[in-house]
């Protein structure tokens, strides 16, 4: 479901400014409209394969947390809220909603408990030798 609203949602929203909006844009606003133009179409391989694309919607949950705790919170604390903050905050509020639905316990042990993976294979490990 998560999925489908990170496809469907956000891929409406963000593709349709990426491809409707006219005008030059400023550097950091190109680079974040086409990672979330991309994290849309990613989805929708969540649709198929929820748990293989679980780090897409980790990444999704941990960047829109990072900008509500310490860029948003903090302005909101000093009484410095901007609209563009405004703006932000309105798009990562509901990342709340996605806390609830993601398999936490699968998380903890695919990624917490699980032995690492090696960074190389060992010589010989391809033939079966070891």
């Amino acid at each position: 479901m998560v999925y489908l609203l990170m496809a469907g949602v956000m891929g409406f929203f963000v593709w349709q400014q990426v491809l409707f909006e006219t005008g030059p844009w400023p550097a950091p606003r190109v680079i974040a409209k086409s990672m979330l133009a991309s994290l849309a179409l990613l989805s929708v391989l969540g649709l198929r394969y929820p748990l293989q694309m679980l780090p897409l919607m980790l990444l999704e949950t941990l960047w829109k947390t990072v900008a509500i705790l310490l860029l948003i919170l903090p302005a909101w604390l000093a009484h410095r809220m901007t609209p563009e903050l405004q703006v932000l905050f309105n798009e990562c509020i509901g990342i709340v909603g996605v806390y609830l639905v993601v398999p936490w316990r699968h998380v903890w042990a695919r990624y917490v408990m699980h032995p690492a993976e090696a960074w190389r294979s060992r010589p010989g490990a391809a033939k079966g030798v070891s």
